[in-house]
């Protein structure tokens, strides 16, 4: 279907036009949108965490569906706010990445003023974790396996609300106010990336110790649960979610 998308200030300077007509599958959504102009202009990609966007007028999610002979409205950043302040990427994806996200992170959140940028990669283990509260027959059938892969189930919705959350404290106990947390959903073979922090700061210590909370926070909270698969069968990890930040000096 045709999709009229319009772009503003920079976007429009950089793309060197006002607007543009794409083409989308039906039923894609506006940040479908967003990728095919990126395709054609991919001078634009590095500005998406700062991109708002408008669909016939009225701002819009990027998951929104759009419709044939929409207009779409790309919108950079407006006068009123502060360049550079905060900067937040918490994506739930069933994509796959490699370990060459934190650069594609880091580079996206990254200002002048931050002279530390910490990554964080989490991957999956052929060894098995601890058994969540009613599967530790299951895990002991298991014993003395090793993984086959592991497969991610999210509540997304709520677990974005929980990123939130935390990329809030963050900012709030480590002044960091650039973070991304990346954490995929659906099967993850052996070896590869399922989870991605990246932290932006002036100073390495406060980049450390806010890509550390950012994990064993989301570890702890966000309603995302894993499932080890063996060679015949599987077993479902973790404990029962904490709901409350944790407390200030608290090991994890």
């Amino acid at each position: 279907m045709r999709v009229r998308v319009r772009l503003f200030a920079i976007q429009r300077e950089l793309a060197g036009t006002r607007e543009l007509e794409i083409e989308i599958a039906t039923g894609g959504t506006i940040e479908d949108a967003w990728r095919a102009v990126v395709a054609r202009h991919p001078v634009l990609a590095p500005g998406r965490p700062s991109v708002r966007f408008a669909r016939n007028g009225e701002y819009a999610e990027a998951s929104t569906v759009v419709q044939h002979d929409d207009e779409l409205a790309f919108i950079p950043p407006v006068s009123g706010g502060e360049e550079g302040a905060r900067r937040r990427l918490l994506e739930i994806r069933e994509e796959p990445f490699t370990s060459d996200i934190l650069g594609d992170l880091a580079e996206r959140l990254a200002t002048p003023r931050d002279g530390a940028v910490v990554g964080f990669i989490g991957r999956t283990r052929e060894t098995p974790g601890t058994p969540a509260p009613g599967q530790e027959a299951e895990a002991a059938r298991h014993a003395a396996r090793t993984v086959e892969g592991l497969d991610y189930e999210a509540l997304e919705p709520m677990a974005i609300r929980i990123l939130e959350a935390i990329a809030d404290e963050v900012e709030a106990r480590f002044g960091v106010t650039r973070l991304a947390i990346v954490h995929r959903v659906g099967e993850v073979p052996l070896g590869e990336p399922s989870v991605a922090i990246v932290a932006c700061a002036a100073h390495r210590e406060a980049a450390f110790d806010a890509a550390r909370y950012a994990i064993d926070e989301t570890k702890a909270r966000a309603p995302i649960w894993k499932a080890e698969h063996f060679v015949d069968g599987h077993v479902w990890i973790g404990q029962p979610a904490r709901t409350e930040a944790q407390s200030t000096g608290e090991e994890s």
